[in-house]
């Protein structure tokens, strides 16, 4: 029996296995209980957006008009669009892990600085509030160093200014986005 005789031989009594474990019903069972989500399925070429008739579209997700904190607007995100752009810009300088715009959230991954291989740090940065102002903006900082035993990275304690630093980068550069957004629609 040569080696592809054999690696089908295999197969089949691998899939007669696998469909001997069953409990051989294979019906389709109805869902129980009510049905979660919109009450009609999403249709792209009738619906803009993704949450039904006044919901969140991606045009508005990718231009940063969802972003907008009008009163009354139920599709606005609760992030300041420019406390967004300004962690995106601060933190360009780490690998980014995740952004969410929908929670305000921005992690970056561990990152070593070249002069100091011992080390990496990596950010998250939470936007609390669509206000443009401190309080809508934590970071959180977390450090690691390199055990010289083994060689496995553990935790290590972080200036307490290192966060508000960078939050502080974070503000003054959402002011200056801010102030060439309002000089944009002044001068168009």
């Amino acid at each position: 029996m040569g080696f592809g005789m054999k690696k089908a031989a295999f197969l089949s009594f691998a899939t007669l296995l696998l469909v001997g474990c069953g409990d051989g019903d294979y019906a389709a069972k109805p869902p129980e209980g009510p049905r979660p989500g919109p009450n009609r399925e999403f249709d792209p070429d009738r619906d803009e957006s993704l949450f039904g008739e006044g919901g969140l579209s991606l045009t508005r997700v990718f231009t940063g008009d969802a972003f907008r904190t009008t009163p009354g607007e139920t599709d606005a995100l609760p992030v300041n669009k420019f406390l967004w752009q300004a962690s995106l810009d601060t933190l360009s300088f780490l690998p980014l892990s995740s952004t969410d715009p929908f929670t305000g959230v921005i992690a970056t991954d561990w990152s070593a600085a070249p002069n100091q291989p011992g080390e990496r740090f990596k950010v998250t940065a939470y936007m609390l509030s669509p206000a443009l102002a401190a309080s809508s903006l934590k970071v959180a900082v977390y450090r690691e160093v390199r055990d010289g035993g083994n060689g496995v990275w553990v935790p290590a304690s972080v200036n307490p200014e290192t966060p508000r630093q960078i939050e502080d980068a974070i503000l003054t550069r959402a002011r200056q986005i801010r102030i060439a957004d309002v000089e944009g629609q002044s001068t168009g």
